[in-house]
């Protein structure tokens, strides 16, 4: 029998949920959020991006990843500066770098657990699968 595949959807979408409602909470005890803790990973990758680069990565729109970025700035943990044109780069701070690092060691808790009733192997078959999906071209990944 095959799998219905809004059954299928509706479950990668809720282990998502899951995920990200208990990153958040917990990234809260560093005083960070999980779109903040993103935001200064996608930074740190690819210090001197650009709004629009950082928002591709983090999946926001650019708008949204610029009021973000100007929160980041407020708090000392993201510096903006000027570069080419009317293009920002942005940059970690000394802050940004030690919420980076404590988000890195929250994160890796809170995913230990998420996963902890997967075998190894099966984490990894999840992984090839989930990296598969994603190598389809965006219009076959959309509903419809």
């Amino acid at each position: 029998m095959p799998v219905e595949l809004q059954i299928l959807g509706k479950a990668v979408k809720a282990a998502q949920y899951r995920q990200h409602r208990a990153l958040d909470s917990r990234l809260a005890s560093i005083g960070s959020t999980l779109a903040q803790w993103d935001a200064l990973r996608a930074i740190a990758r690819t210090p001197g991006a650009s709004a629009r680069e950082l928002a591709v990565s983090t999946f926001q729109s650019e708008q949204a990843f610029g009021t973000l970025a100007g929160r980041l700035v407020a708090q000392g943990l993201v510096d903006r500066r000027p570069g080419h044109g009317r293009r920002f780069e942005h940059h970690l701070t000394p802050d940004g770098e030690r919420v980076l690092k404590a988000g890195h060691e929250v994160a890796n808790s809170v995913l230990a657990e998420c996963f902890e009733t997967l075998a190894e192997t099966e984490r990894e078959a999840l992984l090839g699968l989930l990296r598969k999906m994603e190598a389809l071209p965006e219009d076959e990944n959309s509903p419809g």
